[in-house]
C-alpha cells in the first residue's frame, strides 16, 4: 500500500459501521452489476490484490468475490465521489455477477407509466451511437468466453487459445492489406469488420477493455500537436 492510498482511506467517509457503499460497473459495458458495502480492510485488500473484496453485512466477515464460484473481478479502477462516502469500482468480471447467474444483480425491471408519452431518451451523443456496436459486440464476446456455448466460433477461438487468435488477426490483417490493394472496397468492408472482431476477442483473451484503448486513443489526442 503506498502513502497515498493510506491517506485517501484515512479520508474516507466512512458510516457508523465502518462501512462505504461500492458500485460496481463493467469497465467494457458500463452496465452496473452489484451493489455491497467495503470497510478499509477489505478496501485494502482490494488493491492489493487487484480483485474485489467486499464486508459481509450479513455474515459480519470479508467476501472475497468470486473466492468459491470463481466468478471473480479484475479491478481497472476505483473512484470515489465528491462526499468521499461511495466508492465506484470498475472491473473486468470473470462471470456472472450474481448469484442467479445473471450477469448482472439488477437484472428484474418496473415498468415505468407514462414512459411513451415522455418520448424517446436521448442517452448517447451521435458519435457514442455510431460506435455502440462495439460495445455490444465486447458484451457479447465476454459472454461467449464465459458461457462457451456449444458450436459457436468464439468459443472455438478461446478455446484453441491466444495462439490461435493470434493466427487469425495476423490473417484478417493481410486480407485487409491485399483488399485495400486491390481498391476493393466491397470486399475491404468485410476484411475490416472480421479484422475488428478479431481484435476485440484478443482483447478478452488479454483482459485488456476496449475502454482503455479508446483512452490511449482520447489521450494521443490531447497531446499537443507539432503541426
Amino acid at each position: 500500500m503506498s502513502q497515498e492510498q493510506e491517506a485517501i482511506i484515512e479520508n474516507i467517509r466512512w458510516n457508523e459501521s465502518g462501512l462505504l457503499p461500492a458500485v460496481v460497473q463493467d469497465a467494457r459495458t458500463l452496465e452496473v452489476l452489484m451493489f455491497a458495502y467495503m470497510n478499509p480492510e477489505s478496501l485494502r485488500l482490494s488493491l492489493e490484490s487487484g480483485q474485489t473484496w467486499f464486508w459481509s453485512r450479513s455474515r459480519s466477515e470479508l467476501w472475497h468475490k468470486g473466492g468459491t464460484s470463481g466468478n471473480t473481478q479484475a479491478i481497472t479502477s476505483i473512484h470515489y465521489d465528491c462526499d468521499s462516502d461511495t466508492l465506484l469500482v470498475k472491473v473486468v468480471p470473470e462471470g456472472p455477477a450474481c448469484h442467479t447467474g445473471e450477469n448482472t444483480c439488477f437484472y428484474r425491471e418496473i415498468p415505468l407509466t407514462g414512459q411513451a408519452a415522455a418520448g424517446p431518451l436521448r442517452t448517447a451523443s451521435a458519435d457514442e451511437g455510431r460506435f455502440a456496436v462495439l460495445g455490444e459486440l465486447e458484451r457479447v464476446i465476454a459472454e461467449r468466453e464465459t458461457e462457451r456455448p456449444e458450436g459457436a466460433y468464439t468459443t472455438y477461438l478461446f478455446d484453441k487459445g491466444v495462439d490461435k487468435i493470434l493466427k487469425k488477426v495476423g490473417e484478417e490483417a493481410s486480407e485487409t492489406i491485399i483488399a485495400a490493394k486491390n481498391k476493393d472496397n466491397a470486399e475491404l468492408r468485410l476484411e475490416v469488420s472480421d479484422l475488428i472482431y478479431h481484435l476485440l476477442v484478443l482483447l478478452q483473451e488479454r483482459k485488456l477493455p476496449l475502454d482503455e484503448i479508446l483512452d490511449e486513443l482520447s489521450a494521443r489526442h490531447e497531446r499537443p500537436r507539432r503541426d
